[in-house]
């Protein structure tokens, strides 16, 4: 297949480089090209626009946030006026439900398939071909683009034909992640000003307890502070908190715990927190109680 790949951050560049490793021709594209222009020499093509990436047989993207979508699929010399008929966008960011389906809606009016994908990983993980991939679209769409999917991650759990309930899917596991973040911020600090080490409190309470990789992750990142260089930035995980909010409420789903870890993200970011590493949650909590 002839693949193109539209954004190429923390994230994007080594789902890219894993792509690479497959027999497909792939095609990337970034608004600063010098990010692209190490992928090369690595055997991509360069395109010069979002359309000139976009007219193949499928077209990937991984972008920050709901405005980066738009512009990449509705704006000028972009991916809706320039994919085929039969080509197929597959998203693999977290946006909000209420987009999702919009790009399904327009998609189809023009003949195309839309598929989320949104991943569950860091780039750590994405550069080891890790990811979790959460896919949902028409099922004939979601098959041809699997091979891909599994180029990307160790496993693919497709949710169903809607394309939005990945994505709820997805906002709802970030949603369980930074509570978790919160609430290690908040029993580390009470740890530390009783004299108890959080790394005894980690091999107590997770590898007896709960046994999650995802804590043990995250537990180490925040007993050291090791906050920089961000894996995933503060100020995106605000605005996945927000999405999950706005997708209670078209829902009627009171959430108060989200509402609460929002308003701690908030202050975060307030605070010039914004490009730290999003586990920088709890360092919040610390300087709240005084450390």
């Amino acid at each position: 297949m002839n693949v193109g790949f539209v954004g190429l951050g923390a994230m994007g560049l080594p789902i890219a480089r894993s792509l690479l490793k497959t027999p497909h021709t792939i095609t990337v594209y970034n608004r600063t090209r010098s990010r692209a222009e190490p992928l090369r020499a690595e055997g991509a093509q360069l395109a010069a626009s979002v359309a000139a990436a976009s007219r193949g047989d499928v077209v990937m993207t991984m972008l920050a946030d709901d405005p980066a979508v738009e512009a990449t699929v509705f704006g000028a010399d972009g991916m809706l006026d320039a994919l085929p008929p039969g080509g197929i966008h597959v998203s693999l960011s977290t946006i909000s439900t209420a987009l999702s389906r919009r790009l399904a809606e327009a998609h189809a009016g023009r003949g195309q398939s839309y598929v989320a994908a949104p991943v569950f990983g860091r780039p750590d993980a994405a550069a080891a071909q890790r990811l979790l991939v959460v896919a949902a679209g028409p099922a004939a769409a979601v098959e041809r683009v699997r091979p891909l999917l599994e180029a990307i991650g160790r496993k693919v759990f497709v949710t169903g034909t809607e394309p939005a309930a990945a994505n709820t899917l997805k906002l709802a596991g970030n949603f369980v992640i930074v509570a978790a973040i919160e609430t290690l911020g908040e029993a580390f600090a009470l740890l530390r000003k009783s004299g108890v080490e959080p790394e005894l409190f980690m091999e107590i309470v997770n590898d007896n307890l709960f046994q999650s990789p995802v804590l043990a992750n995250y537990g180490a990142i925040i007993a050291r502070e090791r906050f920089e260089p961000a894996g995933f930035k503060l100020r995106l995980g605000l605005k996945d908190v927000r999405l999950v909010l706005e997708a209670a409420q078209a829902r009627g789903v009171p959430m108060p715990l989200a509402g609460l870890v929002r308003d701690q993200f908030d202050a975060a970011v307030g605070a010039g927190m914004g490009d730290w590493d999003w586990s920088a949650l709890a360092k919040l909590a610390a300087q709240n109680a005084g450390l």
